[in-house]
């Protein structure tokens, strides 16, 4: 019932700089934790950073001080800005939503694949 749709991803060289941005549907995005999550090939899905319906953050270590995440209730959109991008950032990119008091409340988008290569 509730989609969540990534978008933004595609090919940057390393340094560069992409955005990815997940919509989410329904009327509850405002109460949803929100998550961006990557599967590199070979690897396990990660969590890369979360951010609150309060507006909390956090980061992994990997990604710490190169990516923001942040969100817009108006729009029903969670983004991720990533900076100073590294070839280990290759991965498909999912966009995850929650509720942390409800564990039925929660959902997936299908990803976006993100590659730095020179």
């Amino acid at each position: 019932q509730v989609h969540l749709v990534e978008s933004g991803g595609g090919l940057v060289q390393p340094g560069g700089s992409l955005r990815l941005s997940c919509a989410v549907s329904g009327s509850l995005f405002s109460f949803y934790t929100m998550a961006w999550y990557r599967q590199a090939p070979g690897n396990q899905r990660e969590l890369v950073a979360t951010i609150a319906a309060g507006g909390s953050t956090n980061y992994a270590d990997p990604v710490k001080d190169r990516f923001t995440i942040s969100r817009d209730n108006d729009k029903n959109t969670v983004y991720l800005q990533m900076n100073s991008r590294k070839h280990e950032d290759t991965a498909v990119y999912y966009c995850n939503a929650e509720i942390t008091y409800k564990p039925s409340y929660n959902y997936w988008g299908q990803g976006t694949q993100v590659t730095v290569s020179s």
